[in-house]
This record gives structure tokens, C-alpha cells and sequence, in this order.
């Protein structure tokens, strides 16, 4: 019994000993990319990820938001979008064997996002709604 308890446990410690991505390796592994997200098997978003820490995101209608993002301490990737300039988002980011996974830590439980595609073609933004 204690060999199998022992077992359940060495299984479970890669995944709860995994570090959150510090800015610079965020950076480096983003940079120049655009991530297509999703969470329960459904499509999320995407985020296009630009240089000097700038992004672009997308639910997938074709409207799209500027932001950019810094990183704390805590090891946080936080997003402030051109809509909600005084509301950061802030997110926990792991590598897991080359894809990306995010929690989100601003207090409230969402289902964590995972990385679905990854590429280097830009995001399709639609221009700005013109006429009636």
C-alpha cells in the first residue's frame, strides 16, 4: 500500500512543482507568434504577441484589441488592453513540453486556457465599424 501511495504521489509532483514562466522566457517564447486559446475543447481567443511586450487579441470575431503586457514579481504576465486601460488581467503562464497553459489570477476560477495552434501569421482584424 505504501508503494502505491508512493507512486500516486512521484506522478503528481511534476505537475504541482511546475514553475510559472518568468517575463523574459514569456517573452522569448511569444515574441513574433500568434497563439490560438481555448479552454474545455472550445475555442477561446487568440493573442498576437508583437515587439516591445505589445499585443494584440481577439475572441475570434474578427475585432481585435492593442494592449501590451508586463510581469511582476509573483511571476504574472499581466495584459492592459486599449478598452480597460486601468484593469490588468493577469495571468500564471507554464510551459508544458512546448505548449503554453494560463490560469488566470485576478480572484476569479476560470477554467485554465491552453494553447491550441501556434503561428506566425497575424491575427485577422476587421477595421472599425463604419455607417449605420
Amino acid at each position: 500500500m505504501l508503494r502505491y501511495i508512493c507512486l500516486i504521489l512521484a506522478m503528481a509532483l511534476p505537475a504541482a512543482a511546475q514553475e510559472r514562466l518568468t517575463g523574459d522566457a514569456f517573452d522569448a517564447f511569444t515574441r513574433g507568434q500568434t497563439f490560438y486559446y481555448g479552454y474545455d475543447a472550445e475555442p477561446y481567443g487568440a493573442e498576437e504577441y508583437l515587439e516591445d511586450r505589445r499585443v494584440r487579441w481577439s475572441f475570434l470575431d474578427g475585432q481585435c484589441k492593442e494592449g501590451y503586457w508586463y510581469d511582476t514579481p509573483e511571476r504574472l504576465i499581466c495584459f492592459v488592453y486599449e478598452d480597460r486601460p486601468d484593469s490588468p488581467q493577469c495571468w500564471a503562464f507554464f510551459n508544458e513540453s512546448g505548449k503554453l497553459r494560463a490560469t488566470f489570477e485576478n480572484g476569479a476560477q476560470a477554467a485554465p486556457l491552453y494553447q491550441i495552434e501556434r503561428t506566425e501569421e497575424p491575427m485577422l482584424c476587421l477595421g472599425p465599424q463604419i455607417g449605420v
